[in-house]
């Protein structure tokens, strides 16, 4: 017996290959909502094509953040994708591990805590809300002092390096604090102790120290920073305080280098920030802020909600958040354990050590960065007269490299660098690979821009003349 069949009869998908579907043979509307409905396998193709053409986390050696976790974490995270941590009622263990997560790094930071004391902090949703949040109350307990005393409070200001992240900037413009910076010079790249003690006076609500910079990943001296602006503070009758910045390095000097003090072992430290997304091991995004003490964060900035069930106090710039991440930094913490984070931390200095040598080995770049802070390696050109910094990344960009190319800030914004970051999964094998191929970059350069027809092209035109020059022709920038 013959059974005839028609195209109406048969399954859709059996006659029509997913590339020979109408949804990927016509283009969908890109800047509004489309009309119509469209098969699920067929959305998921059109967005998975478009996004082969992003770079590779992996090689993506401008950020900080963290792009690998292990098989069992990922599970972890999946499973807790629907859960808002706001709704502490509703997942009181995601709150419970939450706290256990902050009372481990208040005491990794030497909080003046006791043994069974709970500690004073929270999850951010990164960096950026923990300082918000830190620099919320350095205001309000300036204010509250300045209107005690019935004095005026219209005038804060905040003491920085030029250095800083641009969070602090947006920190100062959003909630109307003047920004102080300390200006970097030639060799020295962060913030001067006592250039910016100098910049203090009633009117400072807190100095900001950064424990590794965003450009060279070198931590500032805290310690003198302490000791600077206690004397100035008995001196003058202040009592300025001080937030340190720990973002990136916090996790790397609590591993590697446990006696340097920059902490809470110093009095003046009033709370801390550190990013769990970045040393901490753990996707974006997570931050935490911890306080010294419950007495540094004003009462008045926690809110209290019972409209998701039970009392349940907040102290954030958004409500809803994630919970996944905080899992996953839980995770972290009890699986690699003290050893397991020193471990990782060792790894990735080694594996800068192992960059620096091999980028010394070519005699064309200065080394920036320090020996001791962030695993990172920020280099310049010793000769910039024919190519630039900007010139090498661009080029790096067809072996899958993203490596930033850029100009520090004042007084030191004459001198332009690039920066690699070293994270977790950056292996030996990729930085005898990075410099491989940085190696061919420069051979390249080299022979596209000889010294001696640059010298004939542009005879009687000054060093600064033909570098800005050929920086226009070899990048397009005029």
């Amino acid at each position: 017996m013959v059974i005839s069949t028609t195209v109406a009869d048969c399954d859709q998908d059996l006659l029509y290959p997913t590339f020979a579907s109408r949804y990927v043979t016509i283009s969908l509307p890109r800047f509004k909502m489309p009309d119509q409905a469209i098969p699920k396998d067929a959305a998921y193709q059109i967005i998975n094509d478009e996004l082969l053409l992003d770079g590779n986390p992996r090689l993506d050696l401008a950020s900080f953040v963290s792009t690998w976790m292990e098989p069992e974490c990922n599970k972890l995270i999946m499973s807790s994708l629907n859960k808002n941590y706001v709704n502490m009622a509703e997942y009181p263990v995601t709150t419970e591990l939450q706290n256990r997560c902050v009372n481990m790094i208040a005491r990794l930071f030497h909080a003046p805590i006791g043994e069974d004391a709970a500690a004073v902090g929270g999850a951010t949703v990164g960096s950026s809300e923990a300082i918000m949040l830190a620099g919320l109350a350095f205001k309000r307990k300036w204010q509250d002092k300045r209107k005690a005393q019935g004095k005026t409070c219209d005038k804060p200001n905040i003491v920085t390096g030029a250095n800083v992240h641009v969070c602090w900037k947006k920190f100062a413009v959003y909630f109307e604090i003047e920004l102080r910076e300390v200006n970097l010079k030639e060799d020295y790249y962060v913030m001067d102790p006592v250039k910016a003690v100098e910049l203090v006076d009633e009117n400072t609500i807190c100095v900001a120290a950064i424990l590794g910079s965003t450009l060279t990943g070198e931590f500032e001296d805290v310690k003198l920073l302490n000791e600077l602006l206690t004397k100035k503070n008995e001196k003058k009758g202040l009592d300025v305080p001080i937030h340190v910045d720990a973002a990136s390095g916090g996790f790397i000097a609590t591993f590697l280098y446990p006696d340097l003090e920059w902490d809470f072992r110093l009095p003046l430290v009033k709370s801390i920030n550190v990013s769990g997304h970045k040393y901490g091991l753990v996707y974006p995004g997570v931050g935490w802020v911890v306080w010294r003490t419950e007495d540094d964060l004003p009462k008045e900035l926690v809110f209290h909600i019972n409209y998701l069930g039970g009392d349940q106090p907040t102290f954030t710039l958004n409500f809803s958040k994630g919970s996944s991440q905080i899992i996953a930094q839980y995770y972290n913490f009890i699986r690699l354990g003290f050893e397991g984070y020193k471990s990782v931390m060792k790894n990735c200095n080694e594996n800068v050590t192992v960059l620096k040598e091999g980028l010394e080995k070519t005699e064309k770049f200065n080394i920036i960065s320090k020996d001791i802070g962030v695993p990172l390696l920020t280099f310049s050109l010793k000769d910039s007269s024919r190519y630039t910094v900007f010139n090498i990344s661009e080029s790096l960009r067809r072996f899958g490299w993203m490596i930033p190319a850029y100009t520090l800030p004042p007084d030191a914004q004459h001198i332009s660098v690039l920066r690699v970051v070293i994270r977790e999964d950056f292996s030996h094998g990729l930085a005898d690979r990075l410099v491989t191929d940085i190696i061919k970059v420069v051979h390249e350069l080299d022979k596209a821009h000889p010294v001696a027809s640059i010298s004939r092209a542009h005879d009687g035109m000054s060093r600064q003349d033909i570098t800005r020059e050929t920086r226009g022709i070899t990048s397009g920038i005029c």
